[in-house]
């Protein structure tokens, strides 16, 4: 039996040293072999299946064993609307903890879209959304979260906009810093998906604990309020975006909605968008690609598959 097993390891290392030396003999059985190990990983964002969970078929406690056993994805994103009630629910959260713990599953962020705006003009509102936010990070903290996901909503001119956001977000961060969670803003429409505006709030704020979570189609600037035409009549080019943006990540929303017959999303181009995100990451970026199926041509559990598989892809081949 020894002998065997030294004749197998033996023939192993040699074919390896072959595929080596002609690297253009045998190229199916190479790529099987030797399978290039993507620059990221790969997490589920909540978001994915929203319609699934608004109509009772799935419960934010169950999230996380789902993720693991439907679509093999052992990384999280919440969505805080899904349990904005358990904010402040100590064993509620620790129940959600140790299912992550049993299945083997991490907590990567919480996307925050009930807390109140962070943008808004005025002291006291824009105080009491920052206080709102504070218990998000605790949660995040105790289920071990890198960030949370903000949001900038506010009114008032781009100016107005910036001093209330780089207010709004060096309390938070600051908050974060202390318990060494992210604050991130996601290009989210309006003034956010201008990513020079966004990334000059970042600047400006000067925390390293606070950066960005760019989305891939999340670049509408101005809507048509009129009701005809096309729906965004100011769109941000995305790959510039991405590329401004990328340098204060700490993680990425790969956005998805239609397919083609190859697998291929009809309207992003996936090799170049995270291209982008692998030229242009830093340490900052803790290595996540979160999927975030909005389609509603294939199922919500068919979108979320395909769009593992196209990241799979793209990701052996950049």
């Amino acid at each position: 039996m020894k002998k065997d097993r030294r004749k197998f390891l033996k023939d192993i290392s040699l074919a390896a040293v072959g595929l080596s030396i002609y690297p253009g003999l045998h190229s199916t059985t190479t790529s099987e072999i030797f399978k290039i190990k993507p620059f990221f990983k790969i997490s589920l964002a909540e978001w994915s299946l929203n319609r699934t969970i608004r109509r009772g078929g799935l419960i934010n406690m169950d999230f996380p064993a789902k993720a693991k056993n439907d679509f093999g994805i052992s990384a999280v994103e919440y969505v805080d609307q899904f349990f904005q009630d358990k904010v402040s629910d100590l064993n509620y959260l620790k129940e959600l903890k140790q299912r992550t713990i049993d299945l083997d599953v991490e907590n990567v962020l919480i996307m925050i879209d009930t807390a109140g705006a962070l943008a808004e003009r005025n002291d006291s509102d824009r105080r009491k959304s920052v206080e709102n936010h504070f218990k998000w990070i605790d949660v995040a903290k105790f289920l071990g979260c890198h960030s949370i996901r903000v949001n900038l909503k506010g009114t008032g001119t781009p100016e107005e906009l910036t001093r209330s956001s780089v207010d709004a977000l060096g309390s938070l961060s600051e908050y974060g810093a202390k318990n060494k969670i992210g604050v991130i803003v996601e290009n989210h429409g309006g003034v956010s998906s201008d990513a020079k505006w966004l990334v000059n709030v970042i600047k400006q704020v000067n925390n390293p604990f606070c950066g960005t979570l760019p989305d891939f189609d999340n670049w509408c600037i101005s809507l048509d309020q009129t009701g005809t035409g096309k729906p965004c009549i100011k769109e941000y080019d995305r790959f510039q975006g991405l590329e401004e943006m990328m340098p204060y990540a700490r993680g990425v929303s790969a956005k998805s909605r239609n397919f083609d017959e190859q697998g291929n999303e009809i309207n992003l181009d996936f090799n170049r968008l995270i291209r982008i995100v692998k030229e242009r990451k830093t340490k900052a970026f803790k290595g996540y690609i979160g999927i975030e199926y909005s389609g509603n041509v294939l199922s919500e559990d068919e979108g979320i598959r395909a769009t593992k598989k196209l990241l799979e892809s793209v990701g052996q081949s950049v």
